[in-house]
């Protein structure tokens, strides 16, 4: 049976041991956000993205909402920030605090073109 719940958490730490899935985590660790706000904010193309996205709605991580056009994602438990954060500070960085801090431009989605120029950079 232990061996059972652990393979859980091994699934789990795998998901999250890719880069950009965890710069994901970092970004929606501000609130949800669309495809295109993510790819702006990390500076990748879409398709990375949307491949990243999968992975992590599959291991049971985020959730969808449409609005329109647009899917927007969020994490479904923000007790994987823990994680996360640990996972920087054992490795003596702070990267994904400043992912979470970055100034994101170039999104066109409903919040972003909605947003106050001043909480629009602070996503």
């Amino acid at each position: 049976m232990a061996d059972v719940r652990l393979g859980k958490q091994a699934r789990l730490l795998r998901t999250l041991s890719h880069p950009g899935r965890l710069a994901i985590v970092a970004v929606l660790g501000r609130g949800e956000a669309c495809v295109c706000h993510l790819a702006a904010a990390l500076d990748r193309a879409q398709p990375y993205i949307s491949q990243q996205l999968t992975i992590l709605r599959a291991a049971g991580l985020l959730t969808t909402r449409r609005q329109g056009t647009f899917t927007y994602y969020a994490l479904r438990d923000f007790s994987v920030l823990g994680i996360v954060d640990l996972a920087d500070r054992l490795a003596g960085n702070s990267t994904l605090s400043r992912i979470q801090q970055g100034v994101v431009t170039g999104c066109d989605c409903p919040s972003c073109r909605l947003a106050p120029a001043e909480e629009h950079h602070a996503q």
